[in-house]
């Protein structure tokens, strides 16, 4: 087999449907779980095959996708199994390659930190590579990534930011849609109207951020005319301190995702 997934959630289902998507057969990828009623729904719903865990560590690649405080038992019962030349890749947040690497010695390990738009193929991930990867590893697992969207090489020491960014960052702009949608809301329209309203506003302004070449700053200047009532919500923002709140919350999940690291 060539991928393994160890830990069928939501993150590890968008990421195999991904690669079937981009052309990897169903039956080369395997998958464990310790609820066999949801190995079978995947069985069922992508044609990819549960294994256990032996069987899966002789795979090309091996995702660890499990919850991270389950990480260090994986890693234990994967040690003796591995085949040789097997790369590891985890995406378990707050787990470091001192970790991965201190329980595998000299096996080719690359960590990876996904976004949840990977659901949708829209994902974002930034990837760093372990000692003992080389670049045909780190390569491997840049299309993996791509496959659900797009991926960022960085270092370790800026994964934190790189998680308080694109890692937590949907939910920030789940959290302002929310906000939208309960302001239009209060003021007269349906629930369903103001959520097809900022729905909408939002895949529209995402995709001129990703296709205009423009800056953020300059496409807000774009739809803000001088004492217009774009101007006078922002300024209402302003009053309320968001952008300061903003750059606050940044900052705690950075510092949380550290912690989690034990740093």
């Amino acid at each position: 087999m060539k991928i393994a997934v160890v830990g069928a959630g939501a993150m590890g289902e968008a990421l195999l449907a991904g690669w079937i998507a981009a052309g990897t057969a169903p039956a080369d990828i395997a998958i464990v779980d310790a609820s066999e009623q949801r190995v079978t729904e995947l069985e069922e719903r992508h044609g990819v095959v549960g294994v256990d865990l032996a069987a899966a560590a002789h795979a090309e690649t091996v995702v660890l996708a499990v919850k991270p405080y389950q990480i260090v038992g994986v890693l234990n019962d994967l040690r003796d199994e591995l085949a040789d030349g097997t790369l590891v890749v985890s995406i378990a947040a707050g787990v470091p390659l001192e970790v991965l690497e201190g329980a595998l010695p000299g096996v080719a390990v690359v960590r990876v930190m996904p976004n949840a738009p990977a659901l949708v193929g829209k994902g974002m991930a930034g990837i760093v590579p372990g000692a003992s990867a080389t670049g045909e590893h780190t390569a491997t697992v840049t299309g993996l990534m791509d496959a659900v969207g797009r991926s960022l090489i960085t270092d370790e020491a800026h994964l934190d930011a790189l998680t308080a960014l694109s890692g937590s960052g949907p939910a920030y702009l789940f959290y302002v849609a929310e906000a939208m949608i309960e302001g239009g809301v209060h003021q007269g329209l349906s629930r369903a109207e103001a959520t097809e309203l900022v729905n909408q506003t939002f895949v529209g302004s995402a995709a001129m951020l990703a296709e205009s070449g423009r800056t953020a700053t300059a496409l807000r200047e774009m739809v803000t005319s001088p004492e217009g009532t774009t101007a006078a919500a922002l300024r209402a923002l302003d009053d309320h301190g968001v952008r300061a709140a903003f750059l606050d919350a940044v900052e705690q999940c950075r510092l949380r995702s550290r912690r989690m690291a034990g740093r």
